[in-house]
């Protein structure tokens, strides 16, 4: 009988290998809450660029405190879409599912808020300019802070351990909406052991600075970066599900996929399945590195079109930045390279360069070094540019 794919790549993984440090820190915020009945702490923000697991280690951490007794509200945001008014809605919907919004008092409360929320969320959809501090509707913080403090407190008083509310994608949050929520947070804070409560959030590189800008505190928040796996826990990628279906690697052909995915959770999950759709194993059977070259096609197409994804969303001056990096031929740039090839000076290539950090195409790789994000994107380019 076949054995279909344990390897999911683009969706969670079905074992859940490293990220034991951050892990255990997070494990730590929320027996805080369960022990003590208070705050966890500053929200919490993952920070990396796409694809290596910060929506997944938020949902491992989602299940991990609904064991411990928790309700959880999440929440993905969308640019030009308002993320209060999504709270509000998530916080209400899970205290309904865990058969707590039966108070009439509580229920009352989060009713009134989430139509505030409704319209607050009118004039919070605007854009702001690096800098330019958020206007605040009157009321908002207060309103915020009611919200949580009566959701968790409902939760507490019911016998549950508290409110984990987990916020996917803070980037692309409208920027007064980040102050709003530090500052609900900030306030909540001071009233620490009233409020069961922790928030945990991820977004690309750039969330730490827009958090910063958003609030002078926010500084205080717990920025956790989320780096590539190292090659030990890379080969427990590759293995790990393999194992669990009877199947094994080749040492070739693991060594082969280790190459390939170079520490990117994202590339591992699809050097993984790609290798298992083209070997079609039954239990006892081996990945050979023959069956990782019959899956490379698809890999290469995957890849490819990643890659041009974030080339066609790049301005003509980010391009040619790409294109200085690519040039080199080596996965760690030097910041003057880019520069020499581009004909300008290192300081006139900051503004590309900073705007390919935040959406997470590139990252620094050392003091004036940089790499592209996604492993093959500079073989990639220089593929494109040949034509």
């Amino acid at each position: 009988m076949l054995i279909p794919s344990p390897f999911t790549p683009g969706d969670l993984p079905r074992v859940l290998v490293g990220r034991a440090a951050e892990r255990r820190r997070l494990a730590d915020l929320l027996a805080r809450v369960t022990a003590y009945g208070e705050l966890a702490g500053p929200p919490v923000v993952l920070h990396a660029p796409r694809g290596l697991g910060k929506t997944t280690l938020l949902r491992d951490t989602e299940d991990r405190a609904r064991e411990l007794g928790f309700v959880t509200a999440w929440v993905a945001c969308a640019k030009g879409s308002p993320m209060l008014t999504e709270l509000a809605a998530s916080v209400r919907r899970a205290l309904i599912d865990a058969e707590v919004l039966d108070d009439r008092s509580t229920k009352r409360v989060l009713d009134t808020i989430s139509v505030e929320f409704a319209i607050f969320g009118v004039g919070f959809s605007t854009e702001f300019a690096r800098g330019a501090a958020p206007e605040v509707p009157t009321g908002a913080i207060s309103s915020l802070e009611r919200m949580l403090h009566e959701a968790a407190a409902a939760i507490r008083a019911r016998g549950g351990a508290g409110l984990l509310v987990l916020i996917d994608e803070l980037h692309a949050a409208p920027y007064a909406e980040v102050g709003v929520l530090l500052n609900a947070m900030q306030n909540l804070a001071g009233r620490r052991a009233e409020n069961p409560l922790a928030l945990m959030t991820a977004g690309l590189p750039s969330t730490p600075e827009m958090i910063m800008r958003a609030a002078t505190f926010g500084e205080r928040s717990e920025f956790i970066g989320i780096d590539r796996f190292d090659d030990a826990d890379s080969r427990r990628v590759l293995e790990e599900p393999a194992q669990e279906e009877g199947v094994g690697w080749a040492a070739d052909a693991i060594s082969a996929g280790l190459d390939i995915a170079d520490g990117n959770p994202y590339l591992l999950q699809l050097v993984g399945d790609s290798t298992w759709q083209a070997a079609a194993p039954r239990t006892g059977d081996t990945l050979e590195l023959d069956d990782l070259h019959a899956g490379e096609d698809r890999m290469r197409g995957q890849l490819a079109a990643m890659c041009r994804a974030r080339w066609d969303s790049a301005s003509d001056l980010e391009q040619a930045f790409l294109g200085a990096m690519a040039d080199y031929g080596e996965e760690i740039v030097p910041r003057e390279h880019i520069a020499t090839t581009m004909g300008r000076e290192s300081r006139a290539i900051s503004v590309p360069r900073a705007r390919l950090i935040d959406r997470g195409v590139i990252e620094a790789a050392g003091r004036g070094r940089l790499r592209f994000t996604l492993p093959g994107m500079g073989a990639w380019i220089r593929e494109y540019q040949r034509g």
